[in-house]
């Protein structure tokens, strides 16, 4: 039976490089700062040197395109209900031995990027399925920043919004380009001690912080944090304390966060599941030192899962996994009950997407 031929890989011209006088090229997206000889590839595998300069391997290509619920990335204060258009490409400049998306993020093979698409016609396929936005993820789109930024410049013109849904860990002058085309980010915290990100994520934590502080306070990009929490790694009260007091002093009491469930995956399968008891306590120690939008993932729990006002703790949006009931935000953004502003980005009603997650095939 004959099976359709990727497309060969087309290298793409990238500038956050530069040269070493003992003639490698330094790749500078990232704090890895890969020093290249011509033929290598970054550890991120999708940035790599040819001749004279470092090329982008996956501009146009991904993994896969798939229609999600807005709230799966997760984003529970941005357009809720809403559809978004998922895809990503190979590769991450992280080595997280949890990884959850290992078999794309940790891909060494372009045939794995079977579908392709240019930025205009992602654009416009996202507005033909009636999906408010475009999420660029599964992998961490910092490394295929040119390709994400144009995605986001076609889509613009189009209404159509963009997501970033990444760990972080980005240098700060690429930083300064990519996050302001975005819509909304959701950045994983993985932890807030050093020794976990070198130890599990091959990464500096410091580098996220910095990140996190330059969307919070320098761009209009939504933001949400996730924190998958592992048992026995990142997941003790003084850790979550730490963490949670630095995020409403930092950053704002109004940044959403995500406490979800680990499951043995990738190169930890021998740790235990996260119990749900664990994300309970985690999103309790985060309210208790003043994050208002504190939520349990990948567990089934409506309380944990739905949103309250920070002014009367009234009931406004209903989430059972991914699928809204009760809703209670005005068009105004405001509680129903008190009329306290609900922090986020909402519409005049909320969408009716659902839970269903749908596969999509884009005819080049």
């Amino acid at each position: 039976m004959a099976t359709e031929t990727p497309p060969p890989p087309v290298t793409f011209p990238t500038r956050y490089w530069h040269a070493l006088e003992d003639g490698r090229l330094q790749c500078d997206v990232c704090p890895r700062e890969c020093r290249l000889h011509e033929g290598q590839r970054g550890l991120c595998y999708v940035r790599g040197r040819e001749g004279d300069e470092v090329v982008l391997y996956t501009y146009g290509r991904s993994s896969g395109f798939c229609i999600d619920p807005i709230e799966k990335k997760p984003l529970n204060h941005f357009l809720p209900g809403s559809s978004v258009l998922s895809f990503g490409t190979a590769g991450c400049n992280l080595a997280c031995k949890f990884c959850q998306n290992w078999d794309m993020s940790k891909s060494r093979e372009m045939d794995t990027l079977a579908d392709a698409a240019m930025p205009e016609r992602l654009a416009e396929t996202a507005v033909e399925l009636g999906c408010r936005s475009i999420a660029f993820t599964y992998n961490d789109p910092v490394i295929f920043l040119e390709y994400a930024i144009d995605v986001a410049k076609a889509c613009r013109p189009l209404g159509v919004k963009t997501v970033a849904v990444s760990a972080g860990y980005i240098n700060d002058e690429p930083r300064r380009e990519f996050f302001p085309y975005m819509d909304a980010a959701n950045i994983d915290l993985k932890a807030f001690s050093e020794s976990f990100y070198h130890k599990v994520c091959g990464g500096h934590l410091q580098n996220i912080l910095e990140t996190l502080e330059y969307i919070a306070h320098e761009t209009d990009v939504w933001l949400e944090l996730t924190t998958l929490l592992i048992p026995g790694e990142n997941d003790s009260d003084n850790e979550l304390d730490a963490m949670t007091r630095w995020v409403v002093e930092k950053l704002g009491a109004d940044v959403p966060m995500h406490f979800t469930a680990f499951h043995p995956d990738w190169k930890m399968q021998d740790n235990l599941p996260t119990p749900p008891e664990t994300l309970t306590r985690a999103r309790q120690i985060a309210m208790g030192n003043g994050v208002r939008y504190a939520y349990t993932g990948n567990v089934h729990d409506v309380t944990g899962g739905s949103t309250f006002c920070p002014g009367c703790h009234e009931m406004v949006i209903e989430r059972d996994w991914y699928q809204l009931g009760f809703w209670g935000v005005t068009p105004a953004g405001c509680c129903h009950a008190c009329g306290a502003n609900i922090a986020g980005v909402f519409e005049a009603e909320p969408g009716s997407w659902g839970p269903r997650r749908v596969p999509v095939r884009l005819l080049r």
